[in-house]
């Protein structure tokens, strides 16, 4: 369930999945990278005030579920937490770049998409549900 958020302008109910994948789809997500990136978006969220509903790194891919004010767009969020993970994770993992032929970390796209009240919920199991058959393989 997302609850409704108020603040002095508005009262708002926004959630957000977004999934981004490295360049070339590269499976470079695992281990202490995983762990990194994962530490980097909570931190990165908070600092904004952005909570994150739910979260999964996946070796050539990540699931975010987010909570983003509607005066946020969310291109511009998407951007934030791309850039932001992109140097932070090259300064700390140097050899990332070896792996990724165009200097990039991330692929340009991505997928988001809302979730109102009924979804949201359905939407946070599916993440897990994805993490728990990951994690059996």
């Amino acid at each position: 369930m997302v609850d409704l958020v108020t603040n002095r302008n508005c009262v708002y109910q926004t959630a957000y999945h977004v999934i981004w994948c490295p360049q070339y789809r590269r499976g470079v997500l695992t281990g202490s990278v995983a762990e990194e990136v994962g530490r980097m978006l909570d931190a990165i969220c908070a600092e904004r005030g952005w909570p994150v509903i739910s979260k999964e790194i996946q070796p050539d891919h990540i699931h975010l579920f987010v909570r983003i004010p509607p005066a946020i767009a969310v291109a511009d969020a998407v951007k934030v937490l791309k850039g932001v993970t992109a140097r932070r994770l090259f300064q700390r993992f140097p050899e990332l770049k070896t792996q990724l032929w165009g200097g990039n970390l991330w692929s340009p796209s991505y997928y988001v998409g809302t979730a109102g009240n009924v979804s949201a919920e359905t939407i946070r199991r599916s993440i897990e549900r994805s993490a728990h058959v990951t994690k059996r393989r």
